[in-house]
């Protein structure tokens, strides 16, 4: 299998752990692009202007992952990995009185952090010479200022601090990002249609701290790239290049189910789906869609199916030679 001409347009995979433990810290299979490159040059010995000798320097190399979806977690990396259950930000809101005297802010969860509470007449939020006087502030957002009108709209910029409900990493001079042991699996398919493994694994991947964060309403969707240099650890390994010589095939975790009909659905999870997975079942009371990710076909029958035994065939048809996995589905009246 080594020698066989192969191809790729597949993105990898990403299976991340911290280095010193090998624990699993991310595991993300959403990205639209990722790299891997080295780099090692050389200095040389000149004999009459031209070179003769080489001495190579040390090799060089970066990881890359850029993503478009991707969960909260996948910032930590850029910070000590930590996600904190608090946060203070600001807020604002427009509140209508329903009381001369006071206007209430509507929390969701936290409270009002002390001195900083602003309220404006709507339309007039930061016009200094419209801003009202307030003679008190609670935390739980319950502001007193003599000049508030019943049925009245207020315009309040406010400081919320929350300890629930909140997700928050922390970028700061204290906050170290950690090491990691990063495996990319991605799949070549060679001359014959076959599909076959190919991971790289970085032995020690240290983050680069800088990101730009882009929003905006036109064009494509924001984007992140998170780039690591590839270190040499202990041994004296940077990155390997594995090719497993095994053909691919799809599974799934149950061969057979029992579903009572009309009821809740049954979940069976897929392995080792190359390319889209799609599922035929063989009675047209019989149902069984995959989930967006191709890692899960939902399998259910309709109120009025007979009650008997029936296949689901899932097929990979991306593959060169189509692969297929069978259930069996038997369905009950209860």
């Amino acid at each position: 299998m080594a020698l066989l001409n192969k191809a790729n347009r597949k993105v990898c995979d990403v299976d991340i752990r911290i280095l010193k433990t090998k624990l699993p810290f991310l595991f993300f299979n959403t990205a639209n692009t990722t790299t891997a490159g080295l780099s090692g040059d050389s200095v040389y010995a000149m004999a009459k202007g031209s070179r003769k000798i080489a001495f190579p320097n040390p090799i060089t190399g970066t990881m890359t992952i850029e993503a478009q979806v991707k969960p909260f977690k996948f910032y930590s990396l850029l910070s000590n990995g930590v996600i904190y259950s608090d946060a203070t930000f600001g807020d604002r809101k427009v509140i209508t009185a329903t009381s001369n005297g006071t206007l209430t802010i509507p929390l969701t969860g936290g409270t009002v952090v002390s001195g900083y509470t602003f309220v404006y007449p709507k339309g007039e939020f930061g016009n200094e010479a419209a801003r009202i006087e307030t003679t008190n502030v609670t935390s739980a957002g319950v502001i007193t200022a003599a000049s508030i009108v019943a049925n009245s709209q207020y315009e309040v910029g406010y400081i919320v601090s929350r300890t629930a409900g909140v997700n928050r990493i922390s970028f700061n001079n204290n906050n170290i990002p950690q090491d990691y042991y990063i495996t990319m699996t991605t799949f070549d398919k060679d001359e014959f249609g076959v599909w076959t493994e190919f991971r790289m694994t970085a032995y020690k991947a240290s983050i680069q701290r800088s990101f730009d964060l882009s929003f905006s309403s036109e064009g494509d969707p924001a984007s992140v790239t998170l780039t690591f240099d590839l270190l040499e650890d202990g041994d004296g390994n940077i990155l390997d290049m594995v090719e497993l010589d095994d053909e691919y095939t799809m599974g799934v975790s149950l061969g057979a189910i029992s579903i009572v009909k009309g009821k809740s659905a049954q979940d069976v999870k897929i392995s080792n789906a190359v390319g889209t997975v799609t599922a035929a079942a063989s009675n047209e009371k019989v149902h069984a869609i995959v989930s967006g990710d191709n890692d899960t076909v939902i399998i259910y029958a309709d109120d009025d199916a007979t009650a008997g035994t029936y296949t689901v065939t899932l097929t990979d048809s991306t593959t060169g030679t189509a692969q297929t996995a069978t259930i069996s589905v038997t369905v009950t009246n209860s």
